[in-house]
């Protein structure tokens, strides 16, 4: 299972929660579409977490706001 998920709430939200519930990030951004995109650390953490957030994860495709690498 992926460990990465997509959220109806807002990163600040987001990191509050797993925080509180002791699930470790490996990386976080905001949706361009509305959301938070979070990736776990480990595949229990992400497990958990479909749990604890049930109605407010988003099904199906999200728009992200695209990379862009400094030079």
């Amino acid at each position: 299972m992926s460990r990465a998920m997509n959220v109806n709430a807002t990163e600040a939200e987001v990191a509050q929660i797993c925080l509180k519930k002791g699930a470790i990030i490996s990386a976080i951004e905001d949706l361009a579409s509305g959301g938070t995109r979070v990736v776990f650390t480990s595949g229990d953490a992400a497990t958990a977490m479909r749990k604890v957030f049930g109605r407010k994860l988003i099904p199906g495709p999200v728009i992200r706001t695209p990379f862009q690498r400094s030079r």
